[in-house]
């Protein structure tokens, strides 16, 4: 059964630049534009690997990840952003909390993508 993968970005462009990215990669790749929707979809798909955005209308980046951890402790989720600094208190809280995520900065490459992809679901990659 292929890998799952969710990416979580209210810009259609990024959705469909992680969507180019990922094409030729043995993953199901499923998106959407808010948190919330994000949320919902993760606890009826259990996905593999969720890309997900910060700076995001409605429920931020770091309130889908505090949602998702009281729910799957395990899943990857690795933050896409180009806002990390404005988001550095509620993830150095979520750290704190032991809440697990990997942050990597945008602008991305799509070689970039499928790399971390591959690392995380073939089990290279770890949490920072």
């Amino acid at each position: 059964m292929a890998k799952r993968i969710l990416v979580i970005d209210d810009f259609a462009d990024v959705r469909r630049m992680f969507c180019y990215a990922l094409e030729d990669t043995p993953y199901k790749v499923d998106t959407t534009a808010s948190g919330k929707k994000g949320i919902s979809l993760h606890k009826k798909n259990n996905y593999d690997l969720i890309f997900l955005d910060l700076n995001m209308p409605g429920m931020n980046g770091v309130e889908v990840l505090n949602k998702i951890r009281k729910f799957d402790k395990d899943v990857h989720i690795c933050i896409i952003t180009a806002f990390y600094q404005e988001f550095i208190e509620g993830l150095t809280i979520a750290n704190n909390k032991g809440l697990k995520f990997d942050v990597t900065n945008k602008p991305i490459s799509l070689k970039q993508i499928a790399e971390i992809a591959e690392e995380t679901l073939d089990g290279v990659r770890e949490f920072n």
